[in-house]
This record gives C-alpha cells, structure tokens and sequence, in this order.
C-alpha cells in the first residue's frame, strides 16, 4: 500500500474512536437527567460505566487475540454491530438493573473492539512517526468530548434522554459501518518509505510478554494513570453544575478538555518521537495529578476552563504512548493480545473512578474527596512509570 493509504488507517481509527468512545463517555452527559427523569442514584447510573471498563478489560484480550488472528476488519465489525445495538437497547430500559446490563455490559463490549486493534494495526503500519500516528488515532478519542457530548445534551434538551441515546445508537452503526472498509492488517514487510527495523514484524510472545518486569510496570502505570483521572472526567459536569455553573457551559467544560486533548496528543505525540517516551509519559503523569488537585479548590467558569486545558492536554497526551511503547518493549507479533490485557488492568481503574465519584456525592454532597483521592493515586503512577527499564533495542525514527 502507498504511504497515503497507511495513513487512511489512522484517519479510520480515529474516527472509529471519536465515536466509540464518546458514546460510552456520554453517559456523563446523561447522568443528571437521566437521575431526575428515573429517580435512581447517581451512584447506580455511574455503575453502568464501572461496568463498561470492567467489561471492556477482560474482552479487550479477547478481541486483541481474534484482531492477531483473523485480522482487525472482522474484530472492529462486529463491535460496530454490537455498539449501536447496546445503546438502542439502553435507550428502552426501564429499569436500573435493566440499563446497567445494556449500557453497562454491552457498550463495554462493544467499546473494547476498538482499541487493541486499531492500535495494534496502525502500530505495525509506521515503522517511523509511530507516536504521531498513534497520537492522531488517540485524537480522535478526544475529539468525543467536543461532538458526541455536545450532540447528546442538545438532544436531551430538545426531547429527552430516551431519544437522545437511540438517535445516537442509529447514528454509530451509520457513521462506523462503512468506516470498517478502511481498516486493514498491517503488512508484513515494513511499509514502502519507511525504514525497516530489524525484527520489526516480529516480537515476544503474549506469554513471554506477560512473563516480564516490562509488562507490569507498563499496565500498573496505565492503571495508576486511568484510576486518576476516570472519576474527574466523569464527574466533571456533575461537579460543574453542583458549583453553579449551567448544564451547557458545564458540558462545554468537557469540550474544552477534549480539544486540549488533541493538542496535548499531538505535542506528546512528537515530542514522544524526539526525546524519548519514557520522560515525555513522567512528565505528562506528574501535570495530571498536580491539576486534578487544583480541581477541588475552583468555583468559577473561567477557573475551569484553564485547567480544562491543562488537563484535557495531560491524560489525552499520555494516553497513546502506552501504546507505543507496547510496540517498543513487545514487537508487532502478538501486539494486539499485549495491548488487550493491559488495557485490561487500565480498564479496572477506569471502573474505579466513575462509581467511587458517584459514592464519594451521594455520601457527602460534593466531589472534593474525588479530587484529592484521585491526585494522590496520579502521583502513585508517576512513582511507578519511573521504573521503566531501558529498551533493549531502538527504533529507527525522523520527524
């Protein structure tokens, strides 16, 4: 394939993100109506997304495997199915237990199909500026904050949050359905224009993975990073509004991290590619945990637009280099599986944040344990990253 096409990849995959993920995350949007509509705890609700990461932590190796195997086409297909038909559902459900099994389970599911493949994919497409092509797919994730959130609250707005989530149930499979066409198994020879590595197309076993110190620094640090700051996004427009800030400025909040998010991608991204991951993701850690600590001391609008900023740029910017340096540590040969289980230690500390949040209002009226707790966790995944081994072999890389 020409080099255009390999960056058609990355142009599918983030579009496939920006809409995966901003279905799950929307829920953040849907959480005070959908508590004021129905009467159940904000704590329930939450639990629907704990149990989205939960899920989408034990099927991600599953899907990583099937991606290995049968090639990322099929794997991110059937997730397409299955997530319009999660939400449709979702939208119909009448009572907690009912929603949460939906939203809950299925979205999880389904949101999990998309992740290791496309990585795993888009990785073995770029042997060099593999960190700015992972960060333009990560992008697309953070673009979800600035459309599907927005979309979700004008539609609940104008009708209710019943309509709302089966209007954007429908639109998933009619945005990602032919997006699917776009998504090809990397090759097996290094792409043509790139530099070759030796090695490149081959790579450690999920066993041999699993078996090293590498492994577990990488998904424990993924985990620390995710347990911090998933109750703070979460709850971002709850805590918001509980400041008196109006529900669409709140949202707008949201929007403001995701297109920090971009930035920060893009910047770590290259910066990534230049000095080194290893530094890039430290530093990207310590300024997580140092302004959700902040957080808890705002009130204003403008306060938390500013450090939506800094935030929005700090988690978005760090979350694709998990990924590069899978690729780095691990090789091409079973990145897929290597990536679904540690996203599924990632996964866990996602689940964490949105139902401790939920516990953390509902027994104290206010968010600022959620804060503080959530810092102190971002700290304990800066101590852990600090333990990266060296690599034992470098990637041939230009700007």
């Amino acid at each position: 394939m020409t080099n255009f096409n390999r960056w058609l990849v990355v142009f599918a995959g983030a579009l496939m993100g920006c809409v995966a993920v901003g279905t799950m995350f929307s829920l953040a949007v849907f959480l005070e109506p959908l508590s004021v509509d129905t009467g159940w705890s904000r704590a329930g609700i939450s639990s629907a997304m704990t149990l989205n990461f939960l899920i989408m932590g034990v099927a991600g190796i599953g899907w990583g495997m099937l991606s290995d195997r049968f090639g990322p086409r099929a794997v991110v297909l059937a997730g397409t199915v299955l997530l319009g038909l999660a939400l449709v559902l979702a939208s119909r459900a009448t009572s907690l237990l009912a929603f949460q099994l939906t939203f809950g389970i299925l979205v999880g599911l389904a949101s999990s199909a998309f992740f290791a493949p496309v990585i795993a994919a888009v990785t073995g497409w770029f042997t060099t500026h593999r960190g700015l092509a992972v960060s333009l797919v990560s992008a697309g994730m953070g673009m979800a904050p600035m459309t599907i959130s927005p979309f979700a609250r004008w539609l609940i707005s104008a009708y209710d949050w019943r309509f709302a989530m089966l209007v954007i149930g429908i639109g998933a499979w009619v945005i990602l359905l032919p997006t699917t066409l776009l998504i090809r198994r990397p090759p097996a020879t290094a792409p043509a224009g790139a530099a070759a590595e030796a090695g490149e197309t081959g790579g450690m076993t999920m066993q041999d993975a699993l078996r090293s110190p590498q492994f577990w620094i990488l998904a424990l640090t993924f985990f620390a990073c995710c347990a911090a700051h998933s109750g703070p996004i979460f709850h971002m427009v709850s805590y918001a509004i509980v400041c008196g800030i109006s529900p669409m400025a709140a949202v707008s909040i949201y929007s403001v991290e995701g297109l920090a998010g971009l930035g920060g991608r893009l910047l770590l991204g290259v910066a990534a590619d230049r000095i080194g991951v290893k530094p890039v993701l430290v530093a990207g850690l310590l300024a997580q945990a140092v302004v959700i600590a902040a957080y808890s001391v705002v009130s204003q609008l403008e306060q938390f637009y500013l450090l939506a900023l800094v935030f929005g740029a700090a988690y978005g910017g760090v979350m694709p280099l998990y990924a590069v340096l899978a690729h780095d540590y691990f090789g091409q040969k079973s990145l897929g599986a290597v990536l679904g289980a540690a996203t599924m230690l990632s996964s866990i500390g996602m689940a964490l944040g949105p139902w401790i949040g939920g516990w953390i209002y509902d027994t104290f009226q206010n968010y600022a344990w959620l804060f503080i707790g959530s810092s102190i966790v971002g700290l304990g995944a800066v101590a852990i990253a600090l333990a990266f081994p060296p690599l034992t072999r470098r990637q041939v890389q230009t700007a």
